[in-house]
């Protein structure tokens, strides 16, 4: 891995940190008056939740004008890989690995640029293995973030 790789892979973590657990799986239906996991859209606006979570329901949605750090760009199936895709949870790494390499590949065609030349970051939401099991959740939610900026408006086609 070449050094300015490593120093995005590290700030990426700065990121995921900074957001507060915003990498939990999904789980069961929403609560507390946010927009629940199971309807977020791309082009949305969201706040990191204040405490971490093993497992998200809702997210705290915002206009993408009011001060936010986070901003669904893409909401992707996991279809598994080859013939041998079961209903059977494939596993945090493997889920992982496949949003690693989703949420970098649909980054340029939301923000405007590749991933490697942006000043901005991704970071996603996973199925749980009980959302998994007990609602057939199968989506990753890709989302742009900030190492703590906070953004003022949306980023799609910024180019930043």
């Amino acid at each position: 891995m070449d050094t300015a790789r490593a120093q995005r892979a590290a700030a990426l973590l700065l990121a995921v940190a900074a957001s507060a657990g915003s990498l939990a799986g999904c789980s069961g239906s929403s609560s507390g008056g946010g927009t629940s996991v199971f309807h977020v859209k791309a082009g949305q606006c969201f706040l990191p939740p204040s405490k971490v979570q093993a497992e998200l329901t809702s997210l705290k949605r915002v206009s993408c004008t009011s001060g936010h750090t986070q901003e669904a760009y893409a909401v992707v199936a996991y279809t598994g890989s080859g013939s041998g895709f079961t209903d059977s949870y494939p596993g945090d790494t493997v889920l992982k690995t496949y949003a690693d390499g989703v949420c970098a590949q649909r980054f340029s065609s939301y923000v405007g640029v590749d991933y490697q030349d942006s000043s901005l970051f991704f970071t996603y939401l996973l199925p749980s293995a009980r959302g998994w099991q007990q609602n057939h959740d199968r989506n990753i939610i890709c989302f742009v973030t900030t190492t703590g900026a906070v953004l003022h408006k949306s980023v799609k086609g910024t180019k930043t």
